[in-house]
């Protein structure tokens, strides 16, 4: 089995993952603040938070299946030689503590005021197909243990559900021409991770002076690739196209003055996190 050649690129590396893990974490508790505050979640996307369970609990089996089976890891050095394995302690950690933030934020919108918002039939339409799906390889791959081939499922199924999931905050800001009641602070933290996810496979790569590791875990390239992508869309339109400016102690934008998005019993306050 691979190990490091470099004791400097190994602890470059933790330290990378190890940052990215605390920011993408940390990303989480802006929008669990702002409904605690709130006492509402009226303006949060509730396919969004459908959908990024569905991403997070797949790449939670992913993760834990790479990081802890020894069968799974011996498919994998059959397949892509004497590599190191593209998993590492801090992904685990983070898919545990994503999968456990999602679903505290779901409970939050059990418990908060919600207005006439629900999951559209779209979201559940499509969380439907991909959990069948992944049932469906669950037997095909039984039989012959093709595990990972089926975790291989599993990674492909969060990267589809990472750019799926962004698409409707995206849209909805373009519609509103404003970013106002949503939290950057959230997309700082998580394009930061991203960053450093990304740099966390690239020292990987020059130690052992392969790129297997690349396209050997391609879901997590993606993954990282997606996530700075969308981040950095996320940041032109709060900071370039859409800024706000303040008006008596209220955050506004010319657009929402003369067309409001929503109406006045479901428009969100615009506390930022």
């Amino acid at each position: 089995m691979a190990s490091w050649n470099s004791v400097y690129w190994e602890i470059v590396y933790n330290v990378f993952g190890w940052i990215a893990f605390f920011s993408w974490s940390f990303s989480f508790y802006p929008q669990v603040i702002l409904n605690y505050r709130r006492k509402s979640v009226v303006g949060l996307n509730f396919d969004f938070l459908m959908l990024n369970m569905t991403k997070h609990s797949s790449y939670l089996i992913y993760n834990a299946a790479m990081y802890f089976s020894p069968e799974i890891q011996r498919q994998y050095h059959e397949k892509y030689g004497d590599e190191m394995i593209p998993v590492a302690l801090n992904d685990v950690c983070f898919s545990i503590h994503a999968v456990a933030l999602t679903a505290f934020t779901l409970f939050q919108v059990f418990i908060y005021e919600r207005g006439t918002q629900k999951v559209s039939k779209i979201g559940t339409g499509i969380t439907a197909i991909v959990w069948a799906t992944a049932l469906v390889c669950v037997i095909v791959a039984w039989p012959n243990h093709s595990w990972l081939w089926l975790i291989s499922v599993f990674n492909t199924i969060q990267v589809v559900m990472t750019a799926i999931k962004y698409i409707p905050q995206a849209v909805m800001n373009f519609s509103r021409k404003s970013t106002v009641g949503w939290s950057i602070g959230n997309i700082i933290l998580d394009l930061l991770g991203g960053v450093l996810n990304f740099g966390q496979m690239g020292v990987q790569s020059i130690d052992q002076n392969s790129f297997v590791n690349f396209y050997g875990n391609i879901g997590k390239t993606l993954l990282s690739l997606e996530t700075v992508f969308f981040d950095l869309l996320f940041v032109v339109q709060h900071y370039v196209l859409y800024p706000e400016r303040r008006d008596k102690g209220k955050a506004v934008t010319a657009a929402e003055q003369a067309e409001p998005f929503l109406g006045p019993s479901d428009k969100p306050e615009s506390a930022q996190v």
